[in-house]
């Protein structure tokens, strides 16, 4: 039997040195919980970065996908298919918007918003051609392109990799007067997470979100909302967004929008918004392909009908409780909502997680500095007591 190491060394031979994970190797999941190939079991706290909000392997989800892949996989948006309406229809009524566009990944779900705040910049605001600015955040993540890359604040993610797009205006995160003194008459959006999770789940002043949209509003500025990791259930609400009643403009979801099934990633708005894309402006031959719809209508079911928003409110709320009661000079802060929750230590982070993958706990570092827990939402109150316990081993050694 191969071991990790024995994967892991034959996969670097042939893969490009762009990702730093643990030192394991998996090959089955179910439910909250993986295997590697040496047959040890792990909780998963990482959720494939929200991906995972129903389980892994979730057979409803599962269900779908094959029985759609064994009738149409493509067709590209050169023809119809029949269950892109009903996907999108489904998003629309639930996210409560009248369009929606979809994509592929959660950094295509975002260039697919720059793309229409810009156009209706352009053809609605009347905005100079060429001239549209979108206001982003410090301590950003909105995916990997290089136009996205190229308004991170992080260094790294930049390296190597302009020149860049112009049209972006950075401000710090939670800093109202920020937003106020950027906007100009070129502004047409405003980009945000209402928790910034690769940054290290940084959660805003009550109310925040709520005021950003007072001042996109009086401004005539787009507040573009991007839940692809905040979104369907993850923080104890459907959308982060609604702890505040904050509707965005444009809602950007992705991730858990297919169970981890398929990449599969939307945007919705109004159609006073959406209606400035005219055939030929934008696609992609597999956004809204019949078998990523089939996933995303399982998808969604899945997390309206198991109430996974509200699990993730009533043990998100429990979970973050005890882990502020772990006295432990190294942790200088627990933050979060839901399921997603970040410990902010006075010292890296990586060696915390080491630790706990021996304990049979996964979770991953964000920022150096912060260890984030983000289980699926299927997750029960003793698994989480058992996680808990191994925890409280690391921390407390």
């Amino acid at each position: 039997m191969k071991s990790n190491k024995d994967y892991i060394e034959f996969t670097e031979k042939f893969s490009a040195n762009n990702y730093h994970p643990l030192p394991v190797v998996l090959t089955r999941g179910r439910g909250i919980w993986v295997w590697d190939v040496e047959g040890k079991k792990y909780l998963d706290m990482l959720s494939g970065y929200s991906a995972l909000n129903q389980g892994h392997c979730h057979p409803r989800i599962a269900g779908a996908l094959k029985k759609q892949a064994d009738e149409l996989s493509l067709t590209s948006r050169a023809f119809h298919n029949d269950k892109m309406g009903d996907f999108l229809e489904k998003i629309c009524t639930l996210a409560g918007y009248e369009k929606a566009l979809p994509m592929n990944s959660g950094a295509e779900a975002v260039e697919t918003a720059i793309k229409v705040a810009r156009k209706w910049g352009y053809y609605k605001k009347k905005v100079k051609d060429d001239c549209a600015e979108i206001i982003i955040c410090e301590n950003n993540f909105h995916g990997r392109t290089t136009t996205i890359v190229g308004f991170s604040s992080e260094v790294q993610y930049r390296d190597g990799f302009g020149p860049f797009a112009p049209g972006f205006k950075m401000i710090p995160y939670d800093d109202l007067s920020a937003l106020d003194n950027a906007i100009s008459e070129s502004t047409v959006g405003f980009l945000i997470e209402p928790i910034q999770g690769e940054g290290g789940v940084n959660v805003p002043a009550d109310g925040y979100l709520r005021k950003c949209q007072e001042i996109c509003r009086k401004n005539n500025v787009l507040l573009i909302d991007d839940e692809i990791q905040t979104g369907l259930g993850r923080t104890g609400r459907l959308f982060a967004y609604e702890y505040e009643n904050a509707r965005p403009d444009i809602l950007v979801i992705g991730k858990a929008l297919s169970g981890g099934f398929y990449p599969v990633s939307a945007i919705a708005c109004d159609n006073s918004i959406m209606e400035v894309i005219k055939p030929g402006d934008h696609g992609s031959t597999f956004g809204g392909n019949p078998l990523a719809s089939a996933i995303g209508i399982a998808a969604l079911d899945v997390i309206i009908e198991e109430k996974l928003a509200q699990r993730a409110y009533e043990l998100g709320n429990w979970f973050t409780d005890e882990l502020r009661k772990i006295q432990n000079p190294k942790f200088k802060e627990v933050r979060g909502k839901g399921l997603l929750i970040g410990i902010e230590l006075t010292e890296k982070a990586r060696p915390y997680c080491e630790k706990l993958m021996d304990l049979g706990i996964l979770a991953k570092e964000t920022h150096d500095m912060v260890v984030r827990f983000a289980p699926p939402l299927i997750i029960k109150k003793e698994e989480l007591e058992w996680a808990l316990d191994k925890i409280k081993q690391v921390f407390n050694t």
